[in-house]
């Protein structure tokens, strides 16, 4: 039985340390998006026995070494080296999961098996430091990062922790120094901003200036209000005279035409405007006869015909503009005479 016992126990051993040997091991790598990333095989050394290398992705095989040449499919992903180094280019979230290199010798025996367990992270933004010395709040916020972790320093001491935003809010004069840093696996960025706010004399101050300056501003608007206003005035007033100027000037020209002479009419004879002198005073030739007092009369009456009639004595001439009127004429008449014959 004791013999039994110590063949079991041996088998039992043997077994322990077998399973205990072909364990899987996991290697983590942390990859930054948008970064090329090397896999590379830890202890391991490239020789002539080496026949094969080949890496697979989740089970897929995607390069390939093989009797000194490389098979690579994917040649603007994945980059395979003579050292088994897999290169991956320009890092995306879709390369994330479980790579798988498998090495053998020329004689099939199987040398390697190493399994990587890849994540991408996305690197950190540089951090955004923003105060309100009204409210007394400072914010240091990040927009992109992946599991990061942010830090906030008043001064080299810390203030407060998170993730994404950090809200400080202070009680007492906060100048001073402010550092905000944000980090994950792949990446680190630090920003600082010195504060400087005013105090409570200067804060009076400050809205005292803000208020006058918009009582200027009123004042200004109110004096460029006046100003075109007026401008205006003036310009209507300057069309009113212009306006005017042009009415008499053409009331001025149609007057003047109305006292120009009609055209054809023919210009009165200032003789003709004098009474004639009585017969008796008329100056005779000498050595001429008179004619006949009938004759005589019907040559004054011919004569009185062509003659304007005189006005009245006593009446005022009025100047009548263009031709003259026609006047009724009345016939003066003539006591019968004798003829000479009888």
């Amino acid at each position: 039985m004791s013999f039994a016992c110590k063949v079991l126990a041996s088998f039992l051993l043997i077994f322990i340390f077998s399973t205990k040997g072909t364990a899987p091991k996991h290697i983590t790598i942390l990859g930054a998006l948008d970064h090329d990333i090397d896999l590379n095989i830890p202890s391991f050394q490239m020789n002539d026995a080496i026949e094969h290398i080949q890496w697979n992705k989740n089970e897929m095989r995607i390069v390939q070494y093989q009797q000194g040449k490389i098979h690579d499919e994917q040649k603007e992903t994945y980059q395979l080296f003579l050292n088994g180094t897999l290169k991956i280019k320009r890092l995306n979230r879709s390369d994330t999961g479980t790579y798988k290199v498998i090495i053998y010798d020329k004689d099939g025996k199987n040398v390697l098996e190493e399994t990587f367990i890849l994540k991408v992270l996305e690197k950190v933004s540089t951090p955004v430091i923003s105060w309100n010395c009204i409210n007394k709040t400072l914010t240091c916020e990040v927009t992109r990062g992946t599991d990061l972790k942010l830090r906030l320093y008043y001064n080299g001491r810390s203030v407060g922790e998170g993730q994404k935003v950090i809200t400080h809010k202070w009680n007492a004069n906060p100048n001073g120094s402010f550092t905000c840093t944000a980090n994950n696996t792949v990446s680190e960025e630090t920003k600082t901003a010195v504060i400087e706010c005013p105090g409570k004399g200067l804060d009076i101050i400050l809205i005292l200036s803000i208020c006058g300056g918009g009582l200027m501003f009123l004042i200004f608007v109110a004096l460029l209000i006046v100003y075109i206003s007026k401008r205006k005035k003036q310009h209507r007033r300057r069309n009113d005279e212009e306006l005017e100027v042009r009415a008499h000037r053409k009331i001025s020209e149609e007057g003047g035409r109305k006292l120009q002479p009609v055209p054809g009419s023919a210009p009165q004879n200032p003789a003709a405007s004098q009474p004639p002198p009585p017969p008796s005073h008329r100056p005779q030739v000498p050595g001429h006869r008179p004619p006949p007092s009938g004759h005589r009369v019907q040559q004054q009456h011919k004569n009185q015909k062509q003659r304007r009639p005189l006005p009245s004595p006593g009446t005022q001439v009025h100047q009548q503009k263009g031709p003259p009127l026609p006047r009724p004429r009345v016939q003066p008449k003539f006591p019968r005479v004798a003829t000479e014959n009888s």
